[in-house]
């Protein structure tokens, strides 16, 4: 027997018809590329969307279409997240920054039909334009007055503001599965090509729900909210759905993400919750050191993408009285998976103990599961001293990559291999060691480079900091530390702030001073080039590197 309800499916489309009918007058606020700040509301945010969606259709596109989009966070890019899913096509959002050969590769593997993209980004597109055959209209998110400097693009070029003063508001959204693939994110692809991870309206939705909890980000129609991860990164965590669900107040700062201009519009719009990868807050806290600033209205802070230092934790706890929410994902899983939220029982945790348990990546999400196995496949304790190969599954996990028929990371059962080193411990909090292409093998023991990377990175002299295995004639692997000096510093006092901290036999060989270090277009430290760099660095003679 099944129950009575109403079997209405779970379409995204459904998230901006409620935020527009009771939360009408809440603020969406986005900074344009010329750093002035623009406001809107969800009601008439609604109303551009609904009009972009009939110009769409009118333009013949169908169910399935994949749509691309290059663009930073701003009001059009929303309005193009809901207006191409809305109508069942495919909102592919694509990195800016990756690399003009793995940006030829994902529009041409997505088979984009469109390509939305911001005025900052049409040299680039000018460089690509004969090599994206799919392409045939490229659609500028900008007015008609604003096309005088057209470079020389092959495809038909639109104006995006046409489209939606041209057009009526559309009726009715469509109803379909909510199965239906809804949006489309590629891997960074370190290590060959991106990957493309496809989304459907369920999964989205039903992440969004999860999401908002309170044992999860705990976002609420009384938050003002910013997500400093940008719409093209996994859909900048899944915010802007979140932000229409709650009816919250959304700020979208666009391409400017430097400390100061991060500092301004927290500040200006009295931001109460953003997230964002460690680089950034490492550019805001030198802003705020700088300046003697304080931030009068953050209240949580969600940090992820990379590992998260027990220094920046503390920092943001004692010198600004924000909370960290430590959380892990990927874009195979929507991206979030683990979210760091205490239990009743470590209310009585001193404050040292609460830091060290904040490192952590947090305990699964209602929904998630995630287990560690060994190199054979069998499973490992979740006692919090194991650590292997990291196993995640649930309703918004991927089963497989777009246009590839078999993958060596899903198995039979649906589990979906991280490529992360993790441990578990008995209450379900998972720690990151490593990537499992970067831990350290040193004599048969594991090192892992990210908690000694983290570590470093708490020297008050140290800007940032990689951890490498570099080849060894005895050891195999040992660990070489490249540090980027944020003041004079020597060897002796990094190595001399490492002891008593790390295992004696984890100490890096040797230390390197660079000017800077090699990111992927996500943020994350490049360390397949530092690797090639300095593979032989402890086996052929070297210099010695600067003391200085």
């Amino acid at each position: 027997m099944l129950g009575l309800m109403s079997n209405k499916n779970l379409l995204i489309s459904s998230l901006i018809e409620h935020s527009s009918e009771y939360h009408a007058d809440t603020e969406i606020v986005h900074r344009v590329s010329n750093g002035n700040i623009e406001k809107t509301n969800y009601k008439e945010t609604n109303i551009r969307i609904r009009r972009l969606a009939s110009a769409l259709t009118r333009m013949g596109i169908k169910l399935g279409d994949r749509l691309g989009t290059i663009a930073w966070s701003n009001l059009r890019h929303l309005e193009l997240y809901y207006g191409i899913s809305g109508i069942g096509a495919i909102c592919h959002t694509i990195n800016p920054r990756l690399f003009k050969e793995q940006l030829i590769f994902i529009i041409n593997d997505a088979q984009n039909k469109i390509l939305f993209v911001d005025l900052d980004f049409i040299e680039l597109i000018s460089e690509i334009s004969n090599e994206i055959p799919t392409v045939e209209t490229i659609i500028l998110l900008c007015a008609e007055k604003e096309l005088t400097k057209l470079h020389k693009i092959k495809q038909k070029v639109l104006a995006y503001e046409s489209l939606i003063e041209n057009n009526q508001t559309l009726d009715k959204w469509p109803d379909f599965d909510e199965r239906t693939a809804s949006s489309l994110c590629y891997t960074s692809g370190t290590t060959g090509n991106p990957k493309g991870v496809l989304y459907s309206h369920r999964s989205t939705m039903i992440h969004t729900l999860a999401a908002a909890n309170p044992d999860a980000l705990d976002i609420s129609s009384t938050d003002v909210i910013m997500p400093i991860a940008p719409m093209f990164h996994a859909n900048a965590w899944g915010i802007p759905y979140i932000a229409n669900m709650v009816g919250a107040k959304l700020v979208l700062p666009g391409r400017h993400l430097d400390g100061e201009s991060v500092y301004n519009i927290l500040d200006k719009e009295e931001v109460t919750f953003t997230a964002a990868v460690p680089t950034i807050w490492l550019m805001l806290f030198e802003y705020l050191d700088k300046k003697n600033k304080k931030l009068k209205f953050l209240k949580r802070c969600v940090i992820g993408g990379s590992a998260c230092p027990k220094f920046m934790i503390e920092d943001f706890h004692k010198k600004y009285g924000v909370e960290v929410i430590h959380a892990w994902g990927m874009t195979e899983t929507s991206p979030l998976g683990t979210v760091n939220k205490p239990l009743r029982k470590h209310s009585s945790l001193s404050q040292e103990q609460k830091y060290n348990l904040a490192i952590k990546q947090g305990r699964p999400m209602y929904g998630v599961k995630i287990k560690i196995t060994n190199d054979d496949g069998e499973a490992l304790p979740h006692d919090g001293k194991a650590f292997g190969n990291l196993w995640v599954k649930g309703p918004w996990i991927c089963s497989g990559y777009l246009n590839m028929t078999n993958s060596d990371v899903h198995d039979e059962n649906e589990w979906f291999l991280t490529g992360d080193v993790a441990s578990i411990d008995q209450d379900g909090y998972m720690l990151i060691t490593d990537r499992v292409k970067d831990v350290i093998k040193s004599g048969g023991e594991w090192i892992s480079s990210i908690q000694i990377e983290n570590i470093a990175a708490g020297h008050k002299k140290v800007s940032e900091a990689a951890v490498i295995g570099v080849k060894h004639k005895k050891w195999d692997e040992r660990p070489l530390l490249l540090i980027v000096k944020a003041e004079n510093v020597k060897k002796d006092e990094i190595l001399d702030f490492l002891k008593d901290k790390i295992a004696k036999w984890w100490m890096p060989d040797d230390i390197i001073f660079v000017e800077e270090l090699p990111h992927t277009a996500t943020g994350k430290i490049r360390k397949v080039e530092l690797k090639k760099t300095y593979q032989n660095y402890f086996v052929n003679p070297h210099k010695e590197s600067d003391e200085n």
